[in-house]
């Protein structure tokens, strides 16, 4: 028997759709030669600094930096139950072997190799490397299974990866905080793109507005337009050169080109994009999809939903299921009155009783 590990209960319930394992027990799925559960995002956290001196739980300069020989990590909370479920599936004498099936990437791998390391698990791993979460990709990820030795090295990088954040987070927003005398929270990412946004902001406040001239010829139906120009009498004189003369179309070209359908929003297309057309933070968009996907009603025709928001003259959310824009359906945008609209290729809606 193969015990299937996913990164989110909605996907697990994806997997147990297709692999059969399809009765429910408590935190996992089970048939077909499968036991199909999840983890809950990350089960296994880096520890705070007390964890390796209680002299660390005070931010003082003399304690800096911070350097751990070997990392150690702790399970928060919320994530006891699920963590020692998995740890119990690991050790159950029915699973002879293991299947990633975590989210194909970095941050996936090391997910699930944490949990694997901490159950102290040595039965054969197994890798499911799959982006489409529709049925015949998942069959055939499942035929083309890798080792899981195969992947050591992004579980490498994103144990480096997840030490870097560690050092450069916990360090540098301790020094900053005791120099200033006020919590100033630095990070790998976040600091650099702080600065851009200040930087960006900066040139805005600082920015002089100055006119620009672009000599232009009217030829029937098209304009033909010149550079910008800084002095409005390099324009003039252009102009005048080409007063009351012929002009004369050296070349036409004709293209014929193919666009192919738009793609499905992955995750970082689909906050841009309700940002820019809702106002919505990239932690609102990512809150409202997690919520859709976890629903009951995750199971229908797709892993793809999202949470529309609550008509007005309705106490239930609407779910919408989308799949790529194809012939035999019709796009379509779905609007509550006065609420957002979503613009979807509509193939059902479910409300909740």
């Amino acid at each position: 028997m193969k015990l299937v590990i996913a990164e989110k209960p909605s996907v697990a319930m994806s997997l147990a759709a297709v692999l059969g394992a399809t009765e429910r027990k408590d935190g996992y799925l089970e048939g077909s030669g499968y036991l199909v559960s999840w983890c809950v995002g990350h089960l296994l956290e880096l520890a705070q600094p007390e964890a390796y001196k209680e002299q660390y739980a005070k931010w003082r300069y003399e304690d800096l930096p911070i350097l751990p020989e070997n990392w150690k990590y702790e399970v928060p909370k919320d994530k006891k139950t699920q963590l020692a479920l998995l740890c119990r599936l690991m050790k159950d004498k029915r699973v002879d072997s293991v299947v990633c099936a975590t989210d194909a990437g970095r941050e996936g791998e090391l997910i699930f190799r944490l949990v694997y390391e901490y159950a102290g698990c040595n039965k054969p791993m197994e890798r499911l490397w799959i982006s489409s979460m529709e049925d015949a990709a998942i069959r055939e990820g499942f035929d083309r299974l890798r080792p899981g030795s195969d992947y050591d090295k992004l579980y490498d990088a994103a144990v480096c990866r997840a030490g870097a954040d560690w050092l450069i987070g916990i360090n540098a927003t301790r020094l900053f905080s005791v120099l200033y005398g006020v919590t100033l929270n630095v990070g790998r990412v976040m600091s650099p793109t702080l600065a851009l946004l200040v930087q960006r902001e900066s040139d805005i406040e600082s920015f002089i507005s100055k006119p620009f001239y672009v000599p232009e010829i009217t030829c029937g139906g098209f304009t033909a337009s010149g550079e910008k120009m800084t002095e409005r009498s390099e324009a003039e004189k252009i102009r005048m050169d080409c007063d009351h003369n012929s002009a004369f179309v050296r070349s036409v070209e004709k293209q014929v080109k193919t666009i192919q359908p738009p793609r499905l929003y992955d995750l970082t297309t689909l906050q841009r994009e309700c940002n820019r057309i809702y106002g919505y933070t990239a932690q609102q968009t990512l809150d409202y999809v997690t919520t859709s996907m976890q629903s009951p009603f995750s199971n229908i025709l797709s892993a793809y939903s999202f949470l529309g928001r609550i008509s007005p003259f309705s106490s239930t959310a609407i779910r919408f299921i989308w799949y790529p824009a194809l012939s035999r359906y019709t796009s379509t945008e779905v609007a509550f009155s006065s609420s957002i609209s979503f613009p979807f290729t509509l193939i059902t809606c479910i409300s909740p009783p």
